[in-house]
């Protein structure tokens, strides 16, 4: 997948050195659910088991102009009965692009691209409450509010509420 400024490609063994480096950061973690003092093992030990999961696809987010990594997008739950999957993580790692806009191209593409290649009815996310920057981003894109999951996920030990959000394949492209 490409957009103006980015590539958004299946994810390579030397990406997981910056998504190792990228997941210990504060600014990175603060709403994702990565424990304090994962390594670079867990990522690679969870990148493996996600490239074995037909369920699963991992991305990096590249900068065209560097070629660099700058970012993370990991897919689940990819369902072909009911076209649906859920975008379980995004984040930017590397933090000169974050508040740019990167967030919302490379979503806009990544959405474009479950519709239409994926053949996706219905994408779901959710999000930290409190993280009043995601939930801005998903509303301007579209999704819809369907409610608080609560204690949904444990980070260090504490539990956290998630909101859930879908948007539907004629929700997308009515925008």
């Amino acid at each position: 997948m490409e957009t103006k400024n980015y590539i958004i490609r299946e994810s390579e063994f030397n990406d997981y050195e910056y998504f190792a480096r990228w997941e210990v950061d504060p600014a990175v973690t603060e709403f994702l659910s990565f424990d304090e003092g994962r390594t670079y093992e867990d990522v690679v030990s969870e990148a493996y088991a996600t490239k074995s999961d037909d369920t699963k696809i991992d991305y990096t987010i590249v900068d065209k102009n560097t070629m660099e990594p700058i970012g993370r997008i990991c897919i689940s739950r990819i369902d072909r009965h009911s076209d649906s999957l859920d975008i379980t993580k995004i984040y930017i790692g590397n933090g000169e692009y974050r508040g740019k806009g990167v967030a919302k191209e490379v979503m806009q593409e990544l959405l474009r691209y479950c519709f239409t290649m994926l053949r996706m009815e219905r994408v779901t996310l959710d999000y930290y409450s409190g993280n009043v920057k995601a939930a801005g981003l998903y509303k301007k894109l579209g999704f819809q509010n369907e409610g608080v999951a609560r204690n949904a996920t444990r980070k260090d030990g504490k539990y956290y509420d998630l909101n859930l959000m879908s948007i539907l394949r004629s929700e997308f492209f009515a925008e």
